[in-house]
């Protein structure tokens, strides 16, 4: 973390960093966190069954440096989630995130996710049971609707229960889901995304913090949300062009830009550990491939380390040798 930053505040949603499948793993946290000391990161969501009857601790795993980090569960048992929602807080998570928007048919058919939306009694035992169990806050990812369940009664009727459950946070990825006919990644861009609804929402609950996900890309972008809205959740903007994280922590909280090569090399102490832990080179430099994204020489960047990360014996040198296109020349 940047010496020069203030101690971010565990309380503030303005900036965070969607869960995403397969992406939001600790190497990427890791990495997320160096461009921007204050943005919320989230883990990829892990079930209550995988903590629970899997016993798969290794998910709870990350560095002292994310934080503030949440951890997202997917579930609907509420005896269960409060189990896994306290391993989550004993491993030192600063949230315990519900997942009440996913789509896939994997989710689907396991009775959680965006499916739970049908339920929100349902979802409203499962964050008491986390809260009864946990000090750390409990929160909500919800969609705007799903399926036919497309009106904004609808949606104030699960906000007022999430509220009465004791949910403060509620997270809203502002496009409805469809559970049938539609794969996760048509519902990423098909139902179009309602923004005015989460201003809606928000406006007639004001005592509950509502951040907005879906379809931000751009800086300027994120702050007329926040003139709206308490938070503003990036997704695969933030992972495909990681340094927009560097401009909207510069932009919301002062932070000075930091050169992108200056980032990778505070990046080394952690890839040369790792590496001696047994941890493969690909699986942490996947993750920064977008870090030049629109600059020139971006695509040897990504070619370089593309091409030369999981061959055996691939370390630091590989991200040195790709940057040299990069440097200026003397």
């Amino acid at each position: 973390m940047t010496a020069f930053a203030p101690k971010p505040d565990t309380n503030d949603w303005r900036l965070s960093v969607a869960p995403m499948m397969d992406w939001t793993d600790r190497h990427c946290r890791f990495f997320h966190r160096l461009l921007s000391p204050h943005a919320r990161l989230y883990t990829e969501m892990v079930t209550s069954a995988a903590l629970v009857r899997g016993r798969q601790f290794r998910l709870l795993e990350h560095s002292h440096e994310e934080h503030p980090v949440a951890l997202q569960l997917g579930g609907s048992d509420p005896h269960e989630l409060a189990q896994a929602a306290r391993f989550g807080a004993e491993a030192g998570y600063d949230e315990i995130n519900l997942n009440v928007g996913c789509p896939s048919d994997r989710v689907q058919s396991g009775r959680f996710g965006a499916c739970l939306m049908y339920e929100p009694a349902l979802v409203a035992d499962c964050v008491k049971a986390m809260r009864d169990t946990v000090s750390v806050p409990v929160t909500v990812k919800c969609r705007i609707g799903v399926d036919e369940q497309d009106d904004y009664a609808d949606l104030q009727h699960f906000t007022e229960t999430m509220l009465e459950a004791g949910v403060e946070v509620l997270v809203v990825h502002a496009r409805k889901a469809w559970l049938k006919g539609l794969s996760p990644k048509e519902n990423r861009e098909i139902p179009p995304l309602d923004y005015p609804r989460v201003h809606r929402l928000k406006r007639e609950f004001p005592q509950l913090v509502v951040a907005i996900n879906g379809g931000i890309t751009t800086v300027e972008q994120v702050q007329a949300q926040l003139a709206e809205l308490d938070g503003v959740m990036l997704g695969r903007a933030a992972y495909h062009d990681p340094y927009i994280l560097a401009r909207l922590e510069h932009a919301l909280y002062g932070t000075p830009l930091p050169g992108r090569e200056d980032v990778l090399r505070r990046l080394q102490p952690y890839i040369e550990a790792e590496l001696k832990r047994g941890t493969a080179l690909k699986h942490i430099t996947r993750h920064l491939l977008g870090l030049y994204q629109g600059e020139p020489g971006a695509r040897g960047f990504r070619r370089t380390l593309s091409e030369g990360a999981h061959l055996p014996g691939a370390g630091w040198a590989l991200i040195e040798q790709a940057m040299i296109p990069l440097q200026p020349a003397a």
